[in-house]
């Protein structure tokens, strides 16, 4: 039998397996998702997933797959930081950068003035932090009806500025003919198109598909709360505040009314 000779030049070298780094997801590292090519900085981890923040604000949740992102350009394992320091949070319910060691501040001679109790208590809820740090008060009236003398009495001026918030503010109402009233340079009125301030608080936060249509002439915070099942008003709107945690549990047009108050009483010509 012909013995076969061993030639060094017949094996082929395997190639080298690729090594896979491991990193720790910190907060604001970006890093690209391989299946889906979301981009994003990294906003929480833990053992099992990781939330990722775009540009633009949208968030996406994504497990901790083995080599399932991409870190400039760069295959890599995200694992959750260990041992991460508890720290506060950088962010208020409105969304602003939360400000730590906050000093009690004097009120300022301008105001906010909203419809209401419930109007009020909304507005603390999501940016009471940002009014606290201004200084500005949130007051509540009973409902908008004698404004245009309120606001005389008042006296606003270039350093005693004031905002107004009125609820179901659309063209043809009883309010917008009221509002039309007030014409000082050193008041601003806003409002949303919502029956009630309940309504600005988006459906899915109370777990509700859509909020009931209450027939015109009859109450409607008493006909929700019938249709709904949420007992009292009081019980209702208890319900529906402690629904809210921040400025994404509320409709747009409200959001962009009460910034756009807070932002006129406080720059700096009504300071």
């Amino acid at each position: 039998m012909r013995s076969r000779q061993y030639d060094a030049s017949m094996v082929t070298a395997r190639p080298a397996r690729r090594v896979v780094e491991t990193v720790a997801a910190e907060r604001g590292l970006v890093v690209e998702e391989v299946g889906t090519g979301f981009c994003g900085a990294v906003a929480e981890c833990d053992k099992e997933r990781v939330s990722l923040e775009d540009r633009h604000g949208k968030v996406r949740v994504f497990p901790l797959d083995p080599g399932g992102f991409l870190l400039e350009g760069v295959p890599v394992t995200l694992t959750r930081p260990v041992a991460a320091a508890p720290s506060a949070p950088r962010r208020t319910a409105s969304g602003s950068v939360a400000v730590t060691g906050l000093q009690a501040q004097v009120a300022k001679a301008s105001r906010i003035w909203v419809e209401g109790t419930h109007d009020a208590e909304l507005v603390e809820r999501v940016w009471g932090h940002d009014l606290r740090v201004e200084g500005v008060v949130v007051e509540p009236l009973d409902g908008v009806d004698d404004l245009p003398a309120l606001v005389r009495s008042f006296g606003p001026g270039r350093a005693r500025r004031l905002g107004v918030l009125v609820d179901h503010l659309v063209a043809g109402t009883k309010e917008s003919r009221i509002v039309e009233q007030v014409t000082s340079p050193h008041v601003l009125v806003t409002g949303h198109p919502y029956v009630d301030v309940w309504q600005a608080v988006k459906p899915a936060t109370l777990g509700i598909p859509a909020w009931p249509v209450i027939p015109k002439g009859q109450p409607w915070k008493e006909g929700v709360c019938a249709a709904l099942g949420w007992g009292e008003t009081w019980q209702g709107w208890k319900r529906v505040l402690a629904a809210v945690d921040s400025y994404a549990d509320l409709e747009v047009p409200l959001l962009r009314s009460v910034e756009m108050l807070i932002d006129f009483v406080t720059e700096p010509s009504g300071a």
